[in-house]
C-alpha cells in the first residue's frame, strides 16, 4: 500500500493482516503532491518487487481551497492526474515484465462536468474548486484512454471508473464547511456508499477475467458505460499526456529509476 500518511496506513494494514491472515501486506511512503516522494516509492519498490500485476490509481483530493503540490501545481489536478500519471509511467517496464497486468485509475462521474482549462490548466486566473475537481477527473478518463492506446499488444490493460460518492477522509472538505454538512444532510448521505460497497466497482476491474483483454473502458457500478464524449477526444487526449510529460519531467524521471518511456 502506497500511502502518504504511513501511521494511517499501519492501521489499516493489521487491520488487512487480522482479517486475511496474510501477512505480505505492506506499507510504504508516497506522497503524490510530491514528485520527489514518487520517484523514491518506486525506486524502494523496484528494489524489494520482483513483479506488478495490479496497479490501482486510487488517491484523491476533493473541493479543497486553492493548494498547491510541492512542485506548484494546483493540488487536486496535482494529486489526482499528475501524480498518478508520473507513478504509473514509472511502473509501466515491471507492468509489462508481468503481463498480463492491469491499470485501475478512480476516476468520478463527475468528469462529465469536466472541462480542460488549456489557457489556466493551473488554475492561477481563477480558481473554483469544484471545477477544478471537475478537470481532475476527467483528466483521469482521458488519460486512461490514451494510456490504453500506447499500450496495445503489451499485456497491460487500463481501465477508469467511478466507484461512487464514498463515505472515506475524501469529502473532509466538504465537512468543514457549513453548507457542505448541510448539503450532505439535506440530500446525500442517503447515497453516500460504505467503503466495501464502494470498492466493489474497483474490485470487479482488478479481478474480473475480462479485463485481461477489455481495455480503455469507463466502469460505473460494476459495469461498463459511456465516459464523457470530451474524454474520447484523441487531439486532446494526446495534449494532455504531453503535457503532463513536460509538468512531471517525465523522461528525466524515467531515467533516473532506470526506464524507458512507454511509445
Amino acid at each position: 500500500m502506497a500511502c502518504r500518511d504511513l501511521q494511517k496506513c499501519e492501521e489499516e494494514r493489521q487491520k488487512i493482516v487480522l482479517e486475511t491472515k496474510n501477512k505480505s501486506v505492506y506499507c510504504r511512503e508516497c506522497d503524490l503532491a510530491s514528485q520527489e516522494s514518487v520517484k523514491e516509492f518506486v525506486k524502494t519498490f523496484k528494489k524489494e518487487q520482483q513483479h506488478l500485476h495490479i496497479l490501482v490509481n486510487n488517491a484523491g483530493v476533493m473541493k479543497c481551497p486553492r493548494l498547491v503540490t510541492q512542485e506548484n501545481i494546483e493540488l487536486q489536478l496535482g494529486v489526482n492526474h499528475m501524480g498518478h500519471f508520473l507513478l504509473t509511467n514509472l511502473l509501466l517496464d515491471y507492468l509489462k515484465e508481468s503481463a498480463p497486468s492491469r491499470i485501475v485509475n478512480v476516476s468520478s462521474v463527475a468528469h462529465a462536468r469536466g472541462r480542460m482549462k488549456w489557457s489556466d490548466l493551473n488554475s492561477e486566473i481563477h480558481y473554483d474548486k469544484r471545477e477544478a475537481y471537475n478537470q481532475s477527473k476527467l483528466a483521469n478518463v482521458m488519460f486512461t484512454m490514451e494510456l490504453s492506446k500506447r499500450l496495445q499488444g503489451t499485456g497491460v490493460t487500463a481501465n477508469a471508473l467511478h466507484p461512487g460518492l464514498v463515505d472515506t477522509n475524501i469529502i473532509r472538505y466538504i465537512n468543514e464547511s457549513a453548507m457542505g454538512r448541510y448539503i450532505l444532510a439535506l440530500g446525500a448521505w442517503p447515497f453516500i456508499r460504505t467503503p466495501q460497497r464502494g470498492a466493489q466497482t474497483v474490485l470487479y476491474a482488478c479481478l474480473d477475467p475480462q479485463f485481461e483483454k477489455v481495455s480503455g473502458k469507463y466502469l460505473n457500478d460494476c459495469e461498463i458505460t459511456s465516459a464523457a464524449p470530451q474524454s474520447l477526444d484523441e487531439k486532446n487526449n494526446l495534449r494532455l499526456w504531453l503535457t503532463s510529460e513536460k509538468w512531471t519531467r517525465l523522461q528525466a524521471a524515467l531515467n533516473e529509476t532506470g526506464n524507458n518511456p512507454v511509445s
